[in-house]
Parts: C-alpha cells; sequence; structure tokens
C-alpha cells in the first residue's frame, strides 16, 4: 500500500472545512444561479448557531464485542477530510408490490432461486428486498426514517450523503421531503450531513439539467449542499453538458489514418463556446487527437485548438473556444491521431448547414457534431457546479484527474485531482463481482461481506465481521484521501431478472441478493434461520463499524473536562447545575411519532412512542455521591409512565458483565415523587434492589443523587463511569430497540463517558 503524504494546494484552500465532526457547507449567496460565491462564502460554517453534539467522544461497543475508538486511539481531528455515503431514495418510487422479501423467500424454499415459476416470487423486473430494514419495508419519503438516518449518521461522522439518481430519475419529492426534514432538524438547532448527488455514468445532462432548474438555480436548501472548491458538488461528467446536437450521433466509425485529416463544416445559429464530435476508439483506453477550430472552411483562420489524449470510447470531446463565437460558419478538424481513434459519421447527407470534410475536401455524409450555445436551458451549468467525473467500473480506476469512483473491488484505485493529490478513494460493504467482471449478487462467486485478500470465504457461515469493508477501510486509510466515498448505507431492493452481463440464470438480483450479498450499512431485522448470522450483533454492526473507521479517518476530540467537585442539593431548584461541566447533548427532535404507508402489505408504520425528548445531561460528584442531571425540551411526564427516565451506569467498564455493560439501573422502580430505586444488573434483563434515592423534577429538568457507596466507590476513589438516558424502551432488553422506541441520550448503543 502506498501512503500519500498529506499536501496542501490551492484546491484545499477552497474545500468546505470542518465544523465539530461535519463538513462545513458552502453559503452560495442569494440568488443562486446567478451569484458565484465569494471566498468568506466558501469557509461559512455549515448550520449557524448549530448545537455541537460532540458525538465523536461518545463511546459505543457494538454486538460483536468492538470497541468504537476514541480520541486516545485516533488522535486529534484532522482537518480538510470528508466523508460521503451513497444514499437512495427509490423505496416505492417504481412500484410497491409486496414486499417480496429474498431472505424469507429462500428460507422457506431454498429451491426456488433455480425456479422462475415459483409462486412465492414477485413478477419478473420487480423490485424484491433482500431483508427487512431494522425500520421497516418503508417507503423513502418516510420522514420519521429520514430523521432516524439523519441523527445515525451525524453521529457517526458524515459529512454528506450522496443520492442515487444514475438511472436517470430524480426523485424530486424525496429529495424535498429529506431536504425540507433536514431543514426542520437545523432550525431546531441540530445538524445534518449535506448532499450532493451521483449522475448518470453516460450522458447526464437531463439529470444534471433537472437538477439545476428544480433545486440549485431556485437556491432551494442552499444551506445543505455539499461544498467542493466553492461550489456545489456533483458527480457528472461535465463534457456533454450543454452540448447541442447539430447533426446526428452517428452510424458509422470514419477511423483517421496517421497523416490525414477530417473534419466537418457547420453552420452556427447563434453565439457559442464549445463545439464537440463523437469519437470511437474501439475500446482502446489511450488513444489521441487534436482538434483545430477554423473560421469558414479548411483554408480559413485557425481559431482554436487543443490536443486531446485518454479519449474515452464514444465519448464526445469539446474544444473550448475562448470568447464566444458569433453565429456563422466554421470548420472542426480532427488531426494527428494517437493510436486507434476515428469520428461516428452518417453515411447520407442530411444536415444542410455543412459536410464532411477529408483530408480538406468535402465527402459523403456528416459527422456527428454538437455545440455548446451561451443561451438556453443549460447555459451557466457547468459554471455553476464543481463536476467530478464518476467512473463506473469497479476496476479500472481513474482515466484522467478529477474523476471519483463510487465502488471498487480491492485494492481500490487513486482517484486524483489535477494537481496529482490523492484527492478520492471507494470504500464498499461488498462488491457485485465475480471473477474480476462486473456480475450479479445471487452469482456463485460473488463477492459479499465476507470476501477478503481476494478469497472467497472458505465455507458457508457467515460473519459480521465487516471482513470486505475492512480490508478496503484499511486501504484507504494507509493512502489517507481528502475524501472516502462509502457504499452505500440504505439501498435495500434489486429487480428480479433472468439475464445479466452474458449470464443466464433462472432467478437473478444483481446488485442486493442476501446478507451476505448486499452492501447496506443500514440496521437490518433478520433471524438465523433467514441465513443470517446467530443473535442480534449484525443487525447494527456495520454501523457502528463505520462509525470507528470514520473516528480512525478524521481523528476525535478527547473526553471533555469535568468539573471540579462540588456538593449538590438534590431540590428541584437546579440553578446549581449551570456552571456544572460537560453538558452531555442528544438529538433535538427524535421522539417525533410515526405513521407512515409501508411498502405493499407492510405497514402501516405507527410509533406513538415519544415521550420525553432528552436534550442534555451532566454529572457531578463530591466525596459522598455521585450526581446526575437530564433537561428535556417539554416538561417532563408524570414518573408512572412505564420505563421513565431511566438511568443506565457502567461502573466497570467491562462490556461483558451488567446489561449490555450497565451495571445499574435508577428509575425502573420509581417508589414517589421523592425517592426512587437503584437496582443492580444481576444479568441480562435482570436487576435487584441495590438502594432507594432521592431525586426531583421540575419543569423540564431533573436530578438525582447515588451515594458512592451503592456504586462500589470510595470517597477518594476517582468517578470513570459510562452513562445514559433512556425514556420509554418498548422492548425490554432488546438494545437495538433504543434506536427506535422513546428517547435513548445518546441513541443506540452510544453512551457518554464522565471521568472526574
Amino acid at each position: 500500500m502506498d501512503h500519500e503524504p498529506q499536501r496542501i494546494s490551492r484546491r484545499t484552500l477552497l474545500r468546505a472545512t470542518g465544523a465539530g465532526t461535519l463538513a462545513a457547507p458552502l453559503v452560495f449567496g442569494t440568488t443562486a444561479a446567478a451569484q458565484a460565491p465569494t471566498p468568506a462564502d466558501r469557509r461559512a460554517p455549515s448550520s449557524p448557531g448549530a448545537r455541537d453534539l460532540m458525538s465523536d467522544t461518545w463511546v459505543a461497543v457494538d454486538g460483536l464485542g468492538r470497541s468504537v475508538p476514541t480520541h486516545a486511539e485516533v488522535g486529534p481531528p484532522r482537518p480538510n477530510k470528508f466523508v460521503g455515503v451513497f444514499y437512495f431514495l427509490w423505496l416505492g418510487q417504481h412500484s410497491t408490490d409486496g414486499p417480496y422479501d429474498i431472505s424469507r423467500i429462500l428460507t422457506a424454499n431454498p429451491d426456488a432461486i433455480k425456479d422462475a415459476d415459483d409462486p412465492a416470487w414477485g413478477p419478473a423486473g420487480h423490485f424484491h428486498h433482500w431483508a427487512e430494514p431494522y425500520f421497516g419495508y418503508y417507503l423513502s419519503e418516510d420522514t420519521w426514517v429520514i430523521r432516524k438516518h439523519a441523527e445515525m449518521l451525524v453521529a457517526a461522522g458524515v459529512d454528506a450523503i450522496f443520492f442515487d439518481v444514475t438511472n436517470g430519475f430524480t426523485y424530486a419529492n424525496v429529495y424535498h421531503a429529506l431536504l425540507d426534514t433536514y431543514a426542520d432538524i437545523r432550525a431546531d438547532g441540530d445538524p445534518t450531513p449535506q448532499v450532493a448527488f451521483l449522475a448518470p455514468f453516460g450522458n447526464p445532462t437531463q439529470v444534471v439539467t433537472d437538477l439545476y432548474t428544480d433545486l440549485y438555480a431556485p437556491g432551494h436548501h442552499r444551506d445543505l449542499w455539499f461544498g467542493w472548491e466553492g461550489k456545489p458538488l456533483i458527480l457528472a461528467d461535465p463534457a456533454p453538458i450543454g452540448l447541442t446536437g447539430l447533426t446526428g450521433d452517428g452510424s458509422d466509425p470514419s477511423q483517421l489514418e496517421v497523416g490525414h485529416t477530417q473534419g466537418q463544416t457547420f453552420t452556427a445559429p447563434q453565439e457559442f463556446v464549445r463545439v464537440a464530435g463523437r469519437f470511437p476508439t474501439w475500446s482502446a483506453s489511450d488513444s489521441g487527437m487534436t482538434l483545430t477550430l477554423y473560421a469558414g472552411g479548411p483554408a480559413g483562420r485557425q481559431l482554436a485548438t487543443a490536443t486531446f489524449t485518454d479519449v474515452p470510447d464514444n465519448g464526445q470531446v469539446a474544444l473550448e473556444v475562448g470568447q464566444p463565437l458569433a453565429a456563422g460558419t466554421y470548420y472542426l478538424e480532427q488531426s494527428a491521431p494517437v493510436g486507434t481513434i476515428g469520428w461516428w459519421t452518417d453515411p447520407a447527407d442530411s444536415y444542410a448547414g455543412g459536410s464532411a470534410i477529408l483530408d480538406g475536401s468535402a465527402s459523403d455524409g456528416d459527422r456527428a457534431l454538437y455545440l455548446e450555445y451561451t443561451t438556453g436551458p443549460t447555459a451557466g451549468i457547468r459554471d455553476f457546479f464543481t463536476f467530478r467525473k464518476p467512473q463506473a467500473s469497479y476496476f479500472v480506476g481513474p482515466t484522467g484527474p478529477d474523476q471519483w469512483g463510487w465502488l471498487e473491488v480491492a485494492p481500490q484505485h487513486v482517484f486524483r485531482d489535477d494537481e496529482g493529490n490523492a484527492e478520492q478513494m471507494t470504500v464498499g460493504v461488498a462488491q457485485n463481482a465475480v471473477d474480476g467482471r462486473l456480475g450479479a449478487m445471487s452469482e456463485p462467486g460473488a463477492y459479499g461481506r465476507s470476501y477478503h485478500d481476494h478469497t472467497l470465504p472458505s465455507d458457508t457461515s457467515l460473519t459480521a465481521d465487516g471482513l470486505n469493508v475492512q480490508e478496503q477501510w484499511d486501504r484507504a486509510l494507509a493512502v489517507d484521501p481528502e475524501f472516502v466515498f462509502v457504499t452505500g448505507w440504505n439501498e435495500w431492493v434489486a429487480q428480479r431478472l433472468s439475464s445479466f452481463n452474458g449470464v443466464d440464470l433462472p432467478v437473478m438480483f444483481v446488485d442486493q441478493f442476501d446478507w451476505e450479498h448486499s452492501r447496506d450499512i443500514e440496521p437490518c431485522r433478520g433471524r438465523a434461520d433467514e441465513g443470517f448470522p446467530a443473535g442480534n450483533s449484525f443487525q447494527d454492526a456495520y454501523y457502528y463499524q463505520l462509525v470507528a473507521n470514520i473516528r480512525r479517518f478524521k481523528g476525535a476530540r478527547p473526553m471533555p473536562a469535568a468539573s471540579a467537585p462540588r456538593r449538590m442539593q438534590v431540590d428541584g431548584h437546579f440553578r446549581q447545575w449551570a456552571n456544572v461541566q460537560p453538558e452531555y447533548r442528544d438529538h433535538i427532535g427524535d421522539t417525533q411519532h410515526r405513521n407512515q404507508p409501508g411498502w405493499g402489505d407492510a405497514g402501516p408504520y405507527v410509533n406513538t412512542s415519544g415521550r420525553n425528548d432528552i436534550v442534555a445531561a451532566k454529572v457531578a460528584r463530591d466525596s459522598r455521591n455521585v450526581y446526575f442531571y437530564a433537561r428535556t425540551r417539554t416538561p417532563i411526564t408524570e414518573h408512572t409512565g412505564r420505563n421513565w427516565m431511566l438511568l443506565l451506569i457502567d461502573i466497570t467498564g467491562d462490556p461483558a458483565t451488567g446489561w449490555e455493560g450497565f451495571d445499574f439501573i435508577v428509575n425502573r422502580r420509581v417508589l414517589n415523587p421523592r425517592r426512587t430505586l437503584v437496582e443492580m444488573n444481576r444479568g441480562g434483563w435482570s436487576w435487584r434492589r441495590a438502594a432507594e434515592v432521592n431525586y426531583a423534577v421540575h419543569g423540564t429538568e431533573l436530578e438525582l443523587a447515588i451515594p458512592r457507596r451503592v456504586l462500589g466507590l470510595s470517597p477518594r476513589d476517582a468517578v470513570r463511569l459510562d452513562f445514559k438516558w433512556v425514556d420509554n424502551m418498548q422492548h425490554d432488553g432488546d438494545i437495538l430497540d433504543l434506536m427506535a422506541s422513546g428517547d435513548a441520550a445518546p441513541s443506540g448503543r452510544f453512551r457518554y463517558r464522565y471521568t472526574g
């Protein structure tokens, strides 16, 4: 593995800077379509007034016993390091038949994969889930799920989500729902990731134009756009954008021989700034040529010329003309071939404004020719965005500078900018690759979650260890680019096919298939008898693996320092807590209720468990007690509610003891408005009485005191503990329930760490 020394380029200085664990986006002026960003805009804060959750200081142990690294292991935050996650908008946007769950279908009948007529399958071409997401078979417009995703991704340190619009659909209704939800989150003061798009790998003109017209030109939610080099970033090939065909795309390739020239005369109907052709290379990747523009015809005055290398096969290559050229007659010539290259040509003379030229003389037919005008629906788009051309292949790597990948097999390539800096790399959970070619996930030999070191697993056992993705993270961490693109978060579905890339099978699924052959990080549901690893450790393991590797890549802040010891009064006045530090924070608004339709027969999904929205917590100590404090967004409900304001404490630091490592629980049994029980764990979700303690509640605040001796601490012991607050969990003893029910501060398996 090659290690790239850190270099600060002029481009780096223009990029978004870190704010907390998130990248700062760019604020693009008041009329986004007309105004270029100023240098000050390029370094604008991500969300003015956003609360810093300090989630990079939260600790967690996943279901496999792996601890998320902290500052002590990964070092301080590293500027100019960014992570993006591939995010999908298409769930329920093309069909909602079913849901057809591949894992459950094959559990009931393993031979169904050989029988296209098995009645369990949905219709051919319909979408099938590889498994059930933890939040159910949801639709992409489910704003409750959108909010949960935002919280999880922010906590992980993800800077941007990249919407998949590679199939030509923009899903505007979905991205507007997501952006509106993100705006609500920010209005409450919390951060969210930024957003960007991955456009079609071929000609992206229509999709980019649609996005520009609908979102970017009107300036909708511009504070949410992810910026790069002072402009909104879009992953799209800029070459064909803005080009309008004067002639046809050509049906016959006319090869250019050494020592010869060929070209096309044309009449520009209006002012233009680029002229292009479409050039075959017969699959060669190292072909080159020179394009030259003349006024009038072959004997006219030379206006512009450029030499092009590594011309993409059948790609549109454009010549910049400098200052706009007026309407009139011109001639574009191709010369100086390198390798195998030609020009797509129509044999018939159908274009009245010019003629094909061979070695300076008119010949039959018309060559594929395109112009970019200074006015029209696409004018200005190429100047508005920072473009990175996406590389579709898992194997080829970049064919030039300023390209980005989205998914590759290991060892991944390094995608460099035009100064040669290691700008971007991909990290993938799994790849639909088979024996070094593009394949289907359902084919034998596909590179699944357990594939690593060029080796498929030697038996049928499944592992949740993430061997494939960790190998890719290790490669990215060694090279140390500026940006890591992770595939992916929430794709979930694939169409049922019978043929793909030259392979025919009764039933095929290309991008997703089963637990092993899928690439979603978002937590899922599933049982061992449905082809999943035993237990529930696999369901969210990939999420915490993402958290861990983002910290290794971006660094993390030290644990916040605790205030000096102080005696606290549990009297319900709370003024004494004002100067206690640190303040541990949780997401605001994560108790919103859910009532959303599901996919097909699934749903509706209703969740009304959100009750007390815990937004902040503190800890204090003296020689006799350890004190705990919590604050909610609205007044705390009556103590008689089930699982009311639970406080979980890990005093040993051993994840193998207690329930999920927690040794004590408070408020599981509340005696009256002033007295509650501390209980000690006795294995699993089983607790025994340890002590009766005082607590006080008034309005949005709660405080309580626990004697040191109850926690096993002497008066002089240093206090080091992990803790979390939980309200209204619905499934006792299920740690995964803390992602979805009531409120947990912090969410899921995360916990706060206090050292005093």
